[in-house]
Order: C-alpha cells, then structure tokens, then sequence
C-alpha cells in the first residue's frame, strides 16, 4: 500500500514537471506567432476537453487514479518530444 502510494506522489509529482516543460514550450511557441502558434494554440484548447472527458469516463467506470495519471503522463511526455523535434 506505502509503495502504490509513494509511486502515485513521485508519478503526480513527475507529471506536474513535465508539465511545466511543456508549457515553456508552448509559450515559447506561442510568442513567436505565425501559423504554428495558432495551430498550437487549438491543439492545446482541445487536448485539455479531450483529456477530461477521457478522465471523467475512466474514473466514472471504477478506473484508478493511477492510471489516469499515467495516460496523462504519456500524452504529455508525448507533447515535450514534439515540441522539441522542431528545436
């Protein structure tokens, strides 16, 4: 029990670093304008419903947290090395 725990803090914690590479990356993205920046702008607005929804249905069926986690981990981790393919 300790250790599914102590995975789900030290995967949550992961996550929100992750998470902050990618919004730099975004930013960083964003402020240089043109066509890339918008169409980052909508793939950005849409993955978020997109994730909630798949979320919500996950956890309203009896999902774990633990998942959620790791899906949203991939998809961000996902969107990091696309961010800095281009870089």
């Amino acid at each position: 029990m300790i250790n599914a725990f102590a995975k789900l803090g030290f995967d949550s914690a992961m996550l929100m670093f992750e998470s902050q590479q990618v919004i730099a990356l975004r930013l960083a993205k964003l402020a240089l304008g043109g066509p890339a920046a918008m169409s980052e702008a909508n793939r950005m607005v849409s993955e978020k419903g997109i994730a909630l929804a798949e979320a919500a249905t996950h956890m309203a069926f009896g999902g774990s947290t633990e998942d959620v986690v790791r899906k949203v981990r991939r998809t961000v981790r996902a969107n990091r090395k696309r961010l800095t393919r281009n870089h």
